[in-house]
């Protein structure tokens, strides 16, 4: 599985890494994901998700259906 966020779609961001002597080399940023298992109370189950950490603060505020139907993904199929 890539590393991206299901429901935000974060993925990791290049970046140089700066020296003291401010020599550049390029290193890749990737995104916090965590695996988090979200309660589904229209489906009645657990729903296993790899979020962003932003994105399990998002999903806590606005709530896992509406989180789901404005990223365009279907619980049902999880």
């Amino acid at each position: 599985m890539s590393r991206k966020c299901q429901l935000t779609g974060k993925t990791a961001n290049n970046a140089y890494a700066v020296s003291h002597s401010h020599r550049r080399t390029k290193k890749l940023q990737e995104v916090n994901l965590q695996w988090k298992r979200v309660w589904w109370a229209e489906g009645k189950r657990w729903v296993k998700l790899r979020l962003s950490t932003k994105a399990i603060k998002t999903l806590e505020k606005k709530g896992l259906e509406a989180f789901a139907k404005e990223a365009g993904l279907n619980l049902n199929k999880l």
